[in-house]
C-alpha cells in the first residue's frame, strides 16, 4: 500500500497534496486510524502480531507505521520515533514517548504544539547511513573508484526508487551536448526507463552511465558535481558529499518542505522544474566551475549536521530513565 501511494503521488502530485491536506484536516489520530484500519488492515494486523512476538522493551522507529504498531501492543514498549523529514508529518505526530527530528524549523514548529516540549522532542543531526563516512569526499578519487572519467563535470540523476519523473527528458537533452559531461541516471526499479537510458545515443563528449536499482548510490553522489532529481531525503546525501542539488519535482508537502530546507536554510539547492532550464543550469556550471563554489561551500559547511552519535546518546538517556537498572 505504501509503495503504491508513493508511485501514485509521483505520477500525480495533486493526489499527494490532497492526501497531506486531508491528514492535516482530520488530525493525527483519525488519519492514522484510517490509514491502518481501512487502507491496509491485513498488514496492520500482521505487523502488530509480529511486533508482539518480538516482545520488545524499546522500539526505535524511522517510520510512522512501525511506531503505530508498537503503540498498540498490550504490553507497550518504550517508543522512540525519528522523523527524517523537514517537518513532522501528521502521521509522525502519532503518540510516542520521544520524538527526534533533524531540521531546525520543523523542531521549532513542533514545539509550538501542546503535545511537544523540550523533554519529548529532541533536535539531532540527520541520521545519514554510517557507510557515508567511509566514502571518499575527494571527487576524483570517487570517480576513479567507479571507473568514471576523472575530469568530466559529473551529474547524477535520481527520482526515488521508482524512477518516476523528469530524468529521462533531462538525459535526452544532456546527451546531445558538446561538453565533457558524465551523466548518470539512476533508474531504480523502473526497468523501462533503464532500458531506454541504456540505448540512448550521445555525443562523443558525453559519457552516459545508466544504473538500475543500485547499492552504490552513495559512491555515485560522492563522485558527482550536481545531483538532479525529485525532492526527498536523497538531498541530504547529496549535501553530505558537497553537491549542488537541482530539485526538479515535488510530489507532496513533505517533499516541498524538504526542498525548502536545502534551498533556503542550507543554501545548497536550486528549484527548477523545466528540463530545458535544468540543462542550461548544468551547462552554466560545467562551463564555469566558480559559479558552483558557493553551493559546494554551503553544502560542506552543513557537514557537521550529519551523524548518529547524538541520537544514540539521546536514545540511551531516555532508555536509562525508563530502565534505571541499566545505568547502575
Amino acid at each position: 500500500m505504501l509503495a503504491r501511494q508513493v508511485r501514485l503521488y509521483n505520477r500525480c502530485p495533486p493526489v499527494g497534496y490532497f492526501s497531506g491536506a486531508s491528514n492535516a484536516f482530520f488530525g493525527t489520530a483519525l488519519s492514522s486510524f484510517a490509514a491502518m484500519k481501512f487502507t491496509s488492515p491485513i498488514a496492520c494486523k500482521r505487523a502488530t502480531e509480529h511486533m508482539k512476538e518480538l516482545e520488545p522493551d524499546v522500539v526505535f522507529s524511522t517510520h510512522w507505521a512501525t511506531n503505530y504498531y508498537a503503540e498498540h501492543l498490550e504490553r507497550k514498549p518504550l517508543t522512540v520515533v525519528y522523523c527524517p523529514d523537514a517537518r513532522l508529518y501528521k502521521l509522525f505526530e502519532y503518540r510516542s514517548d520521544l520524538c527526534l527530528i533533524s531540521m531546525p524549523y520543523g523542531y521549532e514548529t513542533a514545539l509550538r504544539k501542546k503535545r511537544y516540549n523540550e523533554d519529548n522532542l529532541k533536535l539531532v543531526p540527520f541520521l545519514i547511513r554510517n557507510e557515508a563516512f567511509g566514502v571518499p569526499l575527494d571527487k576524483k578519487q570517487a570517480r576513479r573508484d567507479l571507473g568514471l572519467p576523472e575530469d568530466n563535470f559529473t551529474v547524477v540523476l535520481a527520482e526515488g526508487g521508482y524512477g518516476i519523473g523528469k530524468m529521462g527528458k533531462i538525459c535526452e537533452l544532456l546527451a546531445k551536448e558538446r561538453l565533457p559531461l558524465t551523466v548518470i541516471p539512476v533508474c531504480g526499479t523502473n526497468e523501462k526507463l533503464f532500458a531506454k537510458m541504456s540505448s540512448l545515443g550521445c555525443t562523443e563528449e558525453v559519457t552516459l552511465r545508466p544504473y538500475a536499482f543500485t547499492e552504490k548510490i552513495l559512491e555515485l553522489e560522492a563522485a558527482s558535481d550536481v545531483f538532479c532529481g525529485k525532492s526527498g531525503n536523497i538531498l541530504a546525501e547529496a549535501t553530505f558529499f558537497g553537491c549542488l542539488s537541482v530539485v526538479t519535482h515535488f510530489a507532496n508537502f513533505i517533499e516541498r518542505y524538504i526542498a525548502d530546507h536545502y534551498i533556503n536554510t542550507v543554501g545548497c539547492a536550486i528549484k527548477e522544474f523545466s528540463p530545458k532550464r535544468v540543462v542550461e543550469l548544468i551547462k552554466k556550471f560545467a562551463s564555469d566551475d566558480s559559479a558552483l563554489e558557493p553551493y559546494r561551500k554551503a553544502a560542506m559547511d552543513y557537514h557537521e549536521h550529519f551523524g548518529s552519535e547524538r541520537a544514540a546518546d539521546v536514545l540511551w538517556e531516555r532508555i536509562v530513565r525508563s530502565f534505571p537498572e541499566l545505568g547502575e
